[in-house]
């Protein structure tokens, strides 16, 4: 497996957070402190614009039926889309995941599930089924219920503007590419 980080440029990726394995960041994502991105089964590709929080992990694991020591594994590619927001704690492991979807604090979402598009998986809510999750759909509560809303929710323009401006004055950031939106390989 490939270790390489390629980090856009116009991404904020704090060096206290934890990447490992292939990882593409794509530019105007901001990745906190304590936030884990591990690329275990194959490699990671985070398209623009997507807040990654605090203890959020994303990890590409192999499933749990496949034995570590055969090496015919084919890799899997895990696909992030542009505008999402993984908050404090969720755990994230589908394939696919496509724009302005929220992942709230604490939820953890399947390696078989796919996420379309404008979709809120609520606080502590687990999302385990193989299924695809239709557009702008909303689980929520203890029970995990569902409900489809009208409009998707607005990506975090301005909260992603505050934290590129302000995180760099804390903390220190891994190096990106500098005036290109061409990733490199670090």
């Amino acid at each position: 497996i490939s270790t390489a980080q390629q980090i856009a440029a116009g991404a904020v990726v704090c060096v206290e957070s934890e990447i490992r394995g292939d990882v593409t960041i794509g530019p105007r994502t901001v990745v906190h402190p304590k936030a884990r991105i591990i690329a275990e089964a194959g490699p990671i590709i985070i398209g623009e614009g997507n807040l990654i929080e605090e203890q959020a992990l994303i990890i590409n694991r192999y499933p749990e039926n496949v034995m570590l020591q055969k090496e015919d594994v084919e890799p899997k590619i895990m696909n992030i889309g542009t505008n999402n927001v993984f908050e404090v704690g969720c755990n994230f492991e589908a394939l696919k995941i496509g724009d302005n979807n929220v992942i709230e604090s604490k939820a953890f979402v399947g390696r078989n599930v796919i996420l379309t598009n404008g979709c809120i998986i609520g606080a502590c809510c687990e999302v385990k089924s193989c299924e695809v999750i239709p557009e702008n759909t909303v689980i929520y509560g203890v029970d995990c219920m569902r409900r489809v809303q009208t409009e998707r929710p607005q990506p975090q323009t301005l909260q992603l503007d505050f934290l590129m401006k302000i995180l760099p004055n804390y903390h220190h950031l891994k190096k990106t590419v500098k005036g290109n939106s061409t990733p490199i390989k670090t």
